[in-house]
């Protein structure tokens, strides 16, 4: 596809966004070049997921210690485990639908949505099983799940109080996100990324967990496009990492559409790239010296 045909494309010659570009593929190489990674490749992907899921569910209200959440079993008893458990169960899910993807995104975010409310209906694939407590963890059936929210209904988002798009605009705006996405371009990954997950973020076209579908939906891109194949860079870890604070003001820069705007909010999904980069390569250092 030609820059002129790709909207996304002019985004990659804002200020400093090549270079934001430039450093995360560099930061990305150096982990997979990491000697632990050819021997033990399956273990640092368990384990960024488990930290990528942490992290997001930190951003959405429940902030716990990583042992806590790897030790925990039951994510059903209160709102800050269902959200754990959720996390939990889209970070696994999201490696199943990556050849979905490019053909329907729309279908994968109802499939998102659904996981991530363990919804019974969710429950009929083994697709993301096991991961947080299966379907019983949420227990949210209804017809609201899975699909973007009508006129009127209303939406529970603990992070973002941004105004809401009605739901004329929220499914106008989907379908040209999906249109996107099918037609494939030239932007670096980074860029979609970063522009598929502050969209849903924007949208909240959902009722409920659209910050951890956003966030699931950013993972999805960057292991399709080829930037993190193997799903060891978890950009949840550097969201967290860099605070609900500094993610609400890059957000700002997002929904502003400025060009400055634009390419703070890049520059600051990247760098949350390069610290779940940095959160992998510490886990290979550890199971380095741990074999030594």
């Amino acid at each position: 596809m030609s820059s002129a045909a790709d909207p996304l494309a002019p985004l990659a010659g804002l200020p400093g966004v090549a270079d934001s570009v430039d450093s995360v593929r560099k930061a990305v190489d150096r982990v997979y070049g990491h000697r632990v990674m050819r021997r033990r490749a399956a273990e640092i992907t368990s384990e960024a997921a488990l930290r990528g899921a942490r992290g997001s569910a930190a951003l959405s209200g429940a902030d716990w210690a990583l042992e806590e959440v790897r030790r925990r079993t039951d994510f059903g008893a209160e709102e800050q485990a269902r959200t754990v458990g959720a996390a939990l169960r889209l970070t696994a899910e999201a490696g199943q639908l990556l050849s979905i993807w490019r053909q329907s995104p729309l279908r994968v975010l109802a499939r998102l949505h659904l996981v991530a409310s363990g919804s019974s209906l969710a429950a009929g694939s083994d697709a993301g099983a096991g991961a947080g407590g299966g379907a019983a963890a949420g227990g949210r059936d209804g017809d609201t799940v899975g699909r973007p929210r009508l006129a009127g209904e209303p939406v529970d988002e603990p992070l973002v109080d941004a105004p809401l798009p009605d739901a004329e605009e929220v499914a106008g705006r989907l379908d040209g996100l999906s249109r996107l996405v099918i037609a494939g371009g030239s932007a670096p990954a980074l860029i979609t990324a970063a522009v598929v997950h502050g969209e849903l973020l924007a949208l909240r076209p959902f009722g409920t967990y659209n910050g951890l579908v956003a966030r699931a939906a950013e993972r999805i891109v960057l292991i399709n496009s080829g930037l993190d194949p193997k799903a060891i860079c978890p950009a949840e870890v550097g969201h967290a990492e860099q605070g609900r604070e500094a993610y609400l003001a890059a957000f700002e820069g997002y929904l502003s559409g400025t060009p400055e705007g634009m390419a703070a909010w890049i520059a600051h999904c990247g760098r949350a790239i390069e610290l779940g980069v940095r959160e992998s390569t510490a886990v290979c250092e550890a199971l380095q010296r741990g074999a030594a």
